[in-house]
């Protein structure tokens, strides 16, 4: 397993991480499976208050803990759930954030989460008081690093001039390259780690039937799977592809049960040559974004 350093802290983060989104509600299976990705070198875990209504953080926080010196934990916050359970709404206040770390402290049973990230945002937000409340926690010592989960550039941009952030994560693969115009460069001169999601395109680059995904057809996206289908190892052809960036520092792979693990940690061992990858690259135009630049 290759480890990078993320941003300019001094966590080391495994290059494939465990999304923990995906987790099911069985607490021993996670904590089986959980314990097994730490055995095989992810040391990277990414969670957030939102999931399951905090029940993931509970889950994770449980598995985690006789290995904690061992691990990297990211969660997030910014998204309040309704006293009801109807659903949530966006508050990225200094307020809800001191109040929203005790929970996931709490949760994850730890005395200090090793990175924070807020869990959206739009420019429309109180930024300068997201940001005052990140550093505020940092000061106590509740947290080591914080970043954002953004696709947005206008957003990026703006945490980028104002803050200390170490990570940037956002969507990024083969059907989705949109942050290879703007962000990737941009964040990689400013000293600032992504960390991506959704690298497996929900499945699309792997095995799941061709539809219409981010602005390309079912048959554009036939036409990529087809291409993948002819390297080695199509799970290793994805995440090579977006680590090769200099920017990326690890990519989040949502997993749930242990033969994803092992599909996953198998793929590390094929080794695509770079005139593979843009081949792959080659197939498709990239798209662009639209709105929030």
């Amino acid at each position: 397993m290759k480890y990078n350093r993320l941003g300019t802290s001094e966590l080391e983060v495994s290059e494939v991480s465990f999304g923990c989104m995906s987790l099911g509600t069985n607490h021993s299976q996670n904590e089986r499976l959980l314990r097994s990705a730490v055995d095989s070198g992810i040391n990277f875990f990414d969670t957030a208050d939102l999931y399951d209504k905090g029940w993931n953080e509970e889950s994770v926080g449980k598995a985690l803990k006789p290995v904690r010196d061992q691990v990297v934990i990211a969660t997030k916050v910014g998204n309040q759930w309704r006293a009801d359970g109807s659903g949530w709404d966006w508050n990225p206040t200094t307020a809800y954030i001191q109040k929203a770390v005790e929970e996931s402290l709490r949760r994850l049973q730890t005395d200090r989460i090793d990175l924070y990230q807020l869990h959206g945002g739009t420019i429309e937000d109180p930024i300068d008081e997201s940001i005052e409340a990140f550093e505020l926690l940092k000061e106590q010592g509740k947290i080591r690093e914080y970043g954002i989960s953004s696709i947005r550039p206008n957003v990026i941009r703006e945490w980028i001039q104002g803050s200390n952030i170490v990570s940037v994560m956002m969507q990024y693969s083969l059907l989705d390259r949109r942050p290879e115009e703007l962000c990737l460069n941009l964040l990689h001169e400013n000293n600032i780690s992504v960390i991506t999601r959704g690298s497996l395109a929900k499945g699309l680059l792997i095995d799941k039937p061709p539809t219409a995904y981010q602005g390309y057809s079912a048959q554009e996206v036939k036409q990529l799977q087809r291409a993948i289908q002819e390297t080695d190892n199509p799970v290793s052809a994805a995440l090579q592809f977006v680590t090769k960036h200099p920017a990326v520092a690890s990519a989040v792979v949502g997993i749930r049960i242990e033969e994803q693990l092992q599909s996953v940690l198998s793929s590390l061992d094929v080794i695509l040559s770079n005139k593979e990858l843009a081949e792959l690259a080659s197939v498709l135009e990239p798209t662009v974004y639209e709105v929030h630049r």
